[in-house]
């Protein structure tokens, strides 16, 4: 075969210094690309006599003869296949170029363990560890995975497919919990994939991966609705009186939340230098939210700003150069349960549920406009907000009742 800019064969031949006792040789097959060569193995012996050298194929019309030249002509296919490809890549073809994109070996080091490997380990440096961990857990899922359907312990990047997303789904769903774990629910599930389909898209950036097997495939989430306090749940919050030392710092903790919006990363970072002083007693709160890096302003409303009074001369704070004493989210969540059941609070209680309850009983609640809390929470878009702060019943009826009123009059 010849193109404009370069010659290629392909002929079969025997090894005949390789010969067995019984007559056979192995037969190997010759790539030529622009004057230099390489052999392989086709896995294939015949006796000499029955093989024709100047044709490159056995001779006769038995049956395992017959077979063995159609075999041979879809081996010379696939070759062809190959360096048609390498063709259309424009790349720079070689013999050994063709032969490994033939035997798969051009695609050797592009993995689906490795592409994980790749991805974590150069992520690592940019995600938060708790993010970190949900990836690791992704990552022990698909090698679970990989184990039980394939029975191996890795797959070429070039084996993915729209079937293995789905039968990655499949086993998700039905795959049975560790001790002391809880079933995947579908949007934990669909978290999963997400990640996967995110560690794939680079793999399509980077170009070890030619097409995505992810371009068929849908996310399929369940709605879900944001849990937040209502005002008397808050109220009962502020209210009660703990004995326990950490109990009174949670509780302030989760207070100061619900009154600036901020996540716990962001409580944790907050140090005097993000407190601006705008005018006599005017104090706002400037920093970065470390999960998106947007810019947030917000002022201090009374409650949040007692409780930086409070702590400003705890020593845990003045040690750490914070603004508040902060402990482990971990720790955090397992203390809210206390507090829930001491203030008869029937929601599964978490810190980030503080940050809801501004942005709903707080603030939309009372009037503010959902652009307004948007700018307060941090958010590059209003449609984030609109999922983290919905408006609630109580104020729909306010809402109506002034309606109301503007139309009798």
């Amino acid at each position: 075969m010849k193109t404009a800019n370069s010659t290629f064969g392909v002929i079969f031949y025997l090894r005949k210094y390789k010969a067995t006792n019984d007559g056979k040789a192995p037969i190997y097959a010759r790539i030529t690309v622009n004057g230099s060569r390489i052999d392989l193995s086709v896995k294939r012996s015949i006796e000499q006599d029955n093989w024709n050298a100047n044709k490159g194929m056995a001779r006769g019309s038995r049956e395992e003869i017959v077979k063995l030249n159609k075999y041979l002509e879809q081996y010379r296919s696939g070759i062809v296949e190959s360096y048609q490809e390498l063709l259309l890549q424009k790349k720079l073809i070689t013999a050994e170029l063709v032969k490994d994109k033939f035997t798969g070996e051009d695609q050797a080091e592009f993995t689906l363990c490795k592409l994980m490997e790749y991805h974590n380990t150069e992520q690592a440096q940019v995600l938060e560890p708790g993010t970190m961990k949900n990836y690791y857990t992704t990552q022990k899922y698909i090698k679970e995975f990989i184990k039980e359907r394939f029975r191996t312990s890795d797959k070429y990047l070039s084996e993915l497919s729209y079937k293995f997303i789905t039968d990655f789904e499949y086993y998700l769903r039905n795959r049975t919990p560790e001790k002391g774990q809880k079933a995947l629910n579908n949007n934990g599930l669909m978290k999963h994939i997400e990640r996967f389909c995110k560690m794939v898209n680079l793999a399509v950036r980077l170009e070890w991966l030619d097409r995505n097997p992810f371009h068929a495939y849908q996310l399929k989430f369940d709605k879900v609705e944001r849990e937040y306090l209502t005002k008397d749940e808050l109220a009962r919050i502020e209210a009660k009186k703990f004995n326990i030392v950490r109990l009174q710092v949670v509780q302030d903790l989760f207070v100061f939340s619900c009154y600036t919006g901020l996540a716990y990363i962001d409580v944790f970072n907050l140090t005097p230098a993000n407190l601006i002083e705008k005018s006599a007693n005017n104090f706002w709160i400037a920093t970065n939210r470390q999960k998106t890096n947007e810019l947030v302003r917000v002022p201090l409303l009374p409650k949040a700003l007692a409780i930086i009074e409070k702590y400003k001369g705890h020593p845990q704070a003045l040690a750490e150069g914070k603004v508040l004493p902060v402990l482990t989210n971990q720790k955090l969540n397992s203390y809210l349960k206390e507090i829930a059941d001491m203030c008869s609070i029937n929601k599964p209680l978490t810190f980030h549920i503080a940050r809801h309850t501004f942005a709903t009983t707080v603030t939309l609640t009372n009037g503010v406009p959902i652009e307004t809390v948007s700018k307060l929470l941090g958010h590059s878009k209003l449609t984030t907000t609109q999922i983290y702060a919905k408006v609630v019943e109580s104020k729909l009826s306010d809402d109506m009742v002034q309606l109301s009123k503007r139309l009798k009059a």
